[in-house]
């Protein structure tokens, strides 16, 4: 059986190329990222950025397969710091790229710390311009069936969780 490419099956989730298109014209703006309903503080880093080829045996026991890059945001405040210019942030990824393949396309995930609480996974939304910053909301990234998701998305009633795709998914 071939993989299903779980690349985009959320569609709520911006791609990394996205992101970057967004930030280029805006590089002298600050770039402030959200979550959990605040924002991360000025001198948040960027600690890594790592991408990653994935395989996988889903609960429908289908063979997965996806590509994901993330990016760990240290959300911690450092002398007088202002929230870091989409500039630099979009400098930082494409210093990565020099060393690291990163596939435009690929499933986004930011992983957030604040050095005491455990990193939380989170996915981005569309960055928005206002009040002269970009900002960019996190939403943490929940656990689904994709059995299930990939049915619903090809209809519109509910579907049997874990059944494999040929028995629920037609």
């Amino acid at each position: 059986m071939n993989a299903i490419d779980n690349s985009k099956m959320q569609k709520e989730d911006i791609a990394l190329g996205e992101l970057m298109s967004i930030l280029s014209g805006a590089k002298d703006s600050p770039l402030v990222f959200y979550y959990d309903g605040n924002p991360v503080r000025p001198g948040y880093h960027v600690t890594e950025v790592k991408a990653g080829q994935f395989s996988a045996l889903d609960c429908g026991a289908n063979p997965e397969a996806w590509s994901e890059i993330f990016i760990q945001l240290w959300d911690i405040d450092e002398d007088d710091r202002t929230h870091m210019p989409a500039g630099k942030f979009h400098a930082i990824i494409r210093k990565v790229t020099e060393h690291v393949q990163l596939d435009d396309t690929a499933k986004l995930t930011f992983e957030v710390s604040d050095g005491v609480r455990p990193m939380q996974l989170y996915c981005a939304s569309m960055p928005t311009l206002r009040g002269g910053a970009v900002h960019v909301e996190l939403a943490p990234r929940a656990a689904s069936c994709k059995p299930r998701d990939r049915w619903l998305t090809q209809r519109s009633e509910p579907a049997p969780c874990c059944a494999p795709a040929a028995a629920c998914c037609g």
